[in-house]
């Protein structure tokens, strides 16, 4: 899943909410018009997004007046990938010459074999070996590079710090356990007036979604590592079940409301009437901006449990007919376009807080070393965002295990939304019979794989 709302500067749109080309793309022709090299790429913003979409174009007419001998053809739609059209692009020649890709989709291109290999260009990327090398090993396959990050997120606790106060909790010390996220529930809660005081989804495969990051949370894994078997099956799968039922039937402290989805739950906080659900921090401009939320009140604490924490993001391959001169030039498009800190379109920060989008939230952490000091420094300079209700957060991200999605991450979100709606609607919902058929139907899926 990616994490709606996910821009690192840019509130208005998700990145993921961003364009995917509607027509054939130019990655079947050698990439020369007029003596220059041309090149496809996707994720434009739509024009709908005036203020992105006109970021998007300034950086790219930069672009090409850096390096008059290279032609960027950009495309836009709705959203940057569609899983359901994704494949068929690839296969049908029909996807763009630098196209943007989910995490999860790294190993997949690759292993269809639709992915060129980027390896012996890679080191004409002036800041690849600045980015987070577990964001790199992402799109590296048996050795080879086959793909680039653009973004990262990490799924945290986004609580809300006025409610935290009316029931009479400290909202500079935010639940680091899960035990202690049910204790907080419970007193806010008891608040009344409708008020929840843990929220969670549990349709459209985002149960499964957050599921996984809270079977990691408690250092529990859902498919094995050769990736062969189902894992959620054990007493750590069994405590975030527990755990959520409890919540639900004992305490009575998720709201009678139920099969919720990323929507139900952004409007219960934005509208102050929930005190905590699982988010990354792109989350946080859609409450405000959308929802009527209030930046002084949402507040971000690292994942309960302390183990581990579920991360995503996106990055761009490129298409396996791209030419040498394509791949270079790509390759240059995209150390302009994102990978320089503290400029360009995701690292523009005064230009993004002169158009009101919120600067200063804590992800994502793309850089490291002098480039993550850049970036930060020119991301602290520009805030217009309270920091100081992240730092939590980011204390906390040190120490926990971050974690990937797992193989065939839909197919498997959409069986354990049964097991986790089942807990969130049944009372009397067998949690040791709901694991093993989940386990069951996942290790069908594996096997397929």
């Amino acid at each position: 899943m990616t994490s709606t709302g996910f821009r690192r500067t840019f509130a208005a749109l998700s990145v993921c909410s961003l364009a995917l080309a509607a027509s054939a793309c130019g990655s079947s022709d050698d990439g020369s018009s007029g003596g220059k090299t041309r090149i496809t790429v996707n994720c434009e913003p739509p024009k709908s997004a005036k203020v992105d979409r006109g970021f998007f174009e300034q950086d790219v007419a930069a672009f090409e007046k850096k390096h008059p001998d290279i032609d960027v053809v950009a495309h836009d739609a709705f959203p940057c990938q569609d899983p359901k059209t994704f494949d068929a692009k690839l296969a049908g020649g029909q996807m763009e010459d630098v196209f943007y890709t989910y995490f999860t989709d790294a190993g997949h291109v690759v292993d269809i074999h639709q992915a060129a290999d980027l390896t012996p260009y890679v080191k004409e990327l002036k800041s690849y070996a600045t980015i987070q090398k577990q964001l790199r090993d992402i799109y590296t396959v048996d050795g080879k590079i086959y793909g680039v990050p653009r973004t990262g997120y990490s799924m945290g606790l986004i609580y809300n710090r006025k409610l935290f106060q009316r029931a009479g909790l400290d909202p500079d010390k935010p639940p680091t356990t899960w035990e202690e996220v049910r204790a907080d529930a419970k007193k806010i809660a008891a608040l009344g007036g409708g008020t929840v005081g843990y929220a969670d989804y549990s349709a459209q495969n985002q149960g499964g979604w957050h599921f996984t990051a809270e079977l990691y949370s408690q250092g529990g894994d859902v498919v094995s590592a050769d990736g062969k078997k189902a894992t959620i099956d054990t007493p750590e799968g069994h405590a975030v079940l527990q755990s959520l039922h409890d919540m639900r039937w004992s305490d009575n402290s998720m709201g009678s409301k139920q099969l919720l989805v990323i929507n139900d739950v952004q409007q219960m906080m934005g509208s102050g009437k929930l005190g905590m659900y699982l988010s990354a921090p792109d989350n946080i401009p859609i409450l405000v901006k959308e929802k009527g939320g209030d930046y002084k009140d949402l507040a971000l604490a690292p994942m309960p449990g302390g183990k581990g924490t579920l991360i995503g993001g996106d990055g761009y391959m490129f298409n396996k007919h791209d030419t040498p001169a394509q791949i270079r030039a790509g390759l240059k498009w995209l150390d302009h376009m994102f990978l320089t800190p503290g400029k360009g379109f995701l690292g523009d920060y005064a230009r993004a807080k002169k158009a009101n989008a919120p600067v200063g939230l804590p992800e994502p952490r793309l850089f490291t070393g002098a480039a993550d000091a850049t970036d930060q420094q020119v991301k602290k300079a520009n805030a217009n965002v309270p920091v100081e209700n992240y730092q939590a957060f980011l204390d906390g991200n040190q120490s926990l295990q971050m974690k990937i999605e797992p193989p065939d991450a839909q197919q498997i979100y959409s069986v354990l939304d049964g097991a986790v709606s089942a807990v969130l609607t049944k009372k009397d919902a067998d949690i040791d019979q709901l694991l093993k058929d989940a386990s069951g139907k996942i290790d069908g899926i594996l096997a397929r794989g």
